[in-house]
């Protein structure tokens, strides 16, 4: 399990960010998304917003990331960080479950994916992340950028998505997907995949993908709501 010492009595903010799957239970997911996709869910939601941040010499300068919890999660995070037990989470202890947060998102890149023309992009690993609660709710916000200079050419993909299906992190509204600084010459599409289809153009392969690597398969990235971008090769017209 993930998030040992410091964080071991953080049972279930663990969980949110937990991949201890043993290959059984990998197989089991297997199935699930292959033959009855409604088998895997999550036990964890949230609605989130992203603004694809790009910079003046039109390249990508940030992903900005908003995720506002569930009610059930957002009050065991309460119970289990309310130290003086006063029903307040106080500034010091929303630090603590942004530390926490930050610390187990990141062996998951920060639920984050970007790709230039079909490969994987490497981001930074985010400076901070802020917790808030409001109304009876987690949100945290943070920000990420690339790792090298990414120009604005081609197709780039965004997107967030749970590799082990526990969190489901979902735009509820294709405005919840942005783009600030958008050159001219490149065009936006929300794309949010049909399961049956993605399974369906892609059974072959995950289960070729499965039997050689099943920790190395990715399906809840075919299910991911993402944001596509697409800009000529050249860049912005000058």
């Amino acid at each position: 399990m993930l998030c040992r010492g410091r964080f071991e009595g953080r049972s279930n903010v663990n969980r949110f960010v937990r991949s201890a799957l043993a290959p059984a239970s990998y197989a089991l997911v297997a199935t699930a998304c292959l033959n009855a996709p409604a088998l895997a869910h999550p036990h964890i939601f949230a609605e989130a917003s992203l603004e694809v941040v790009v910079a003046a010499d039109a390249t990508l300068e940030s992903l900005r990331h908003v995720w506002r919890f569930d009610d059930l999660f957002s009050s065991t995070v309460l119970l289990e960080f309310d130290a003086n037990s006063d029903l307040v989470l106080s500034h010091e202890e929303l630090e603590a479950v942004a530390s926490v947060i930050h610390e187990s998102l990141g062996e998951f890149d920060y639920f984050q994916f970007v790709s230039a023309d079909g490969k994987s992009v490497e981001m930074r690993t985010p400076d901070r992340i802020v917790a808030l609660f409001d109304d009876h709710q987690l949100t945290i916000l943070f920000e990420s950028g690339p790792a090298s200079p990414l120009p604005l050419q081609g197709k780039l993909e965004f997107g967030v998505y749970d590799p082990t299906f526990y969190t489901a992190i979902d735009f509820y509204q294709d405005e919840n997907l942005t783009v600030s600084n958008l050159p001219e010459t490149c065009t936006t599409q929300v794309v949010r995949p049909d399961p049956d289809e993605a399974i369906a153009m892609n059974q072959q392969s995950l289960t070729d993908a499965f039997f050689n690597d099943p920790m190395g398969v990715d399906y809840s990235k075919l299910f991911a709501t993402r944001l596509e971008l697409n800009c000529p090769t050249k860049g912005v017209k000058s």
